[in-house]
């Protein structure tokens, strides 16, 4: 009995692991206005997905301390078929707005697009750092 126990709490372990969503990684973004870039670090919060700034990085691509690293850049993702995120807030540190706002996967291109008032910023391709 212990046995088929320890079986089945290691299968669902496991299970879990590989059920893990694609969108889910370290994302390198687009240069913002002033040339910065960063990487977010996109994971499950609740049912929904989150990003949080965890590295920041110059025009000149050295690294560099933000007040930012920590903040979460995007918020309240819901995934939806075929690559989908949408229903979700994504902050722009460069013009500290915050967008309504959708991304959409594409392999390890994130398509990420910001809006307020029915007008749209594009926010870019990030692309997966790991």
């Amino acid at each position: 009995m212990i046995k088929k126990l320890l079986l089945a709490a290691v299968l669902s372990f496991g299970a879990g692991a590989a059920l893990a969503d694609p969108v889910e990684g370290v994302w390198k973004t687009k240069p913002d206005d002033n040339g910065n870039f960063g990487y977010v670090q996109i994971k499950p919060c609740g049912a929904m997905f989150c990003g949080t700034l965890i590295k920041a990085f110059g025009a000149d691509g050295k690294e560099k301390a933000s007040e930012n690293i920590g903040k979460k850049i995007v918020w309240d993702m819901v995934a939806y078929p075929d690559g989908l995120y949408d229903d979700g807030q994504i902050w722009s540190p460069d013009r500290d707005k915050t967008y309504n706002s959708d991304m959409t996967l594409s392999g390890n291109k994130l398509s990420v697009r910001g809006c307020v008032i029915g007008i749209c910023r594009d926010g870019g391709t990030w692309t997966r750092v790991k």
